[in-house]
């Protein structure tokens, strides 16, 4: 089996774990509110967004095929499978190290980050396709910001709605309802976060000839649906903590306005073929509905430890990947 082989199933090896990583660490962002107003026990809603995770990413391609060919050209990227394989790794290992400290990171920074940082470390910053990268860049920054001002509108919509009903009343029919928007969100987040992996398993195929455009091949949009099925029934119970109770008191009708916020979001962002960090977007419109409730009620030193992470992860990865690069390329 000769070297380029090897690295090709190797970068699909590591793409699947990294869609399987995915799945179990950002199942808590599709069901912690869910959980959190007990909508679900958490065993049936793991379940129930593990089958809606699989229906939504064998729904889409369009940012698979962004990932694909928006941050680097796979026909020219020097050591593509170098490339490629550091960028997962280091994704991998921040996703890691994130989980385990109970912090909701974002594996599509995580992901972009190292893509550029192992590109850069391979062949300079001239290897990045720029308009490209900028564009998912601003994607990645703005998503959030409309999501907290989208969760703000619907909440203070539905505190003028249902000013005079009953809360206790309210809550109640509002957990029910809850179910169905916790499926929407598992469903929405399927539709972007797999296609990540589904794009760099692509990349890797066309930067080594054997698949000449960025049309996603059956067998990867499958094999990474069922990674991040997967995943996602193991479950991330430390990240459904910190979103679904850390940042605010969440009930039913709370719940609902953000998942409803998140989900718009989200799927407007796949609808566009942006990828955009759904671990972003579903905190984000958590704050949104927090502080349109009660801001004093927002434990904002959670939201700040959230916020730097956020911040950081892209420069991180992207060393990381750095790091990884000149490691494989040794080896290699």
């Amino acid at each position: 089996m000769d070297t380029l082989l090897i690295l090709t199933v190797l970068v699909v090896i590591c793409a699947l774990a990294f869609d399987f990583i995915n799945g179990f660490h950002d199942t808590a962002n599709a069901i912690a509110t869910a959980v959190s107003t007990k909508a679900l026990k958490p065993r049936h809603a793991i379940i129930m967004a593990a089958i809606m995770n699989f229906l939504g990413a064998m729904t889409f391609t369009g940012v698979a095929k962004t990932i694909t060919k928006d941050i680097v050209d796979p026909f020219a990227l020097q050591n593509g499978s170098l490339v490629i394989l550091a960028a997962l790794l280091a994704a991998i290992a921040w996703n890691l190290i994130t989980w385990y400290y109970g912090i909701p990171s974002s594996s599509s920074h995580a992901i972009i980050g190292s893509i550029a940082g192992a590109a850069i470390a391979a062949a300079g910053i001239s290897s990045l396709n720029l308009k490209g990268f900028i564009k998912i860049l601003e994607a990645l920054i703005i998503s959030p910001i409309i999501a907290f001002v989208i969760g703000y509108i619907v909440y203070s919509i539905f505190k003028v709605v249902f000013k005079n009903f009953n809360l206790t009343k309210t809550n109640k029919n509002f957990r029910i309802f809850q179910i169905f928007t916790a499926a929407l969100q598992a469903y929405t987040h399927g539709t972007n976060d797999a296609q990540k992996a589904m794009g760099i398993i692509t990349m890797a195929l066309m930067a080594n000839n054997y698949h000449t455009s960025s049309d996603i091949p059956f067998w990867v949009q499958l094999s990474c649906a069922i990674a991040m099925g997967l995943g996602t029934s193991v479950g991330g119970w430390k990240i459904i903590k910190t979103v679904g109770g850390q940042i605010m008191k969440i009930r039913p009708v709370n719940g609902v306005a953000a998942d409803l916020s998140s989900s718009l979001v989200i799927f407007g962002a796949t609808f566009i073929h942006l990828p955009v960090s759904t671990t972003h977007v579903i905190s984000s419109s958590i704050l949104g509905v927090g502080a349109s409730h009660r801001v004093k009620g927002v434990k904002w030193g959670t939201a700040k430890r959230m916020l730097i992470t956020w911040v950081i992860t892209l420069p991180i990865s992207a060393s990381l990947a750095a790091l990884f690069y000149y490691l494989l390329h040794f080896v290699f």
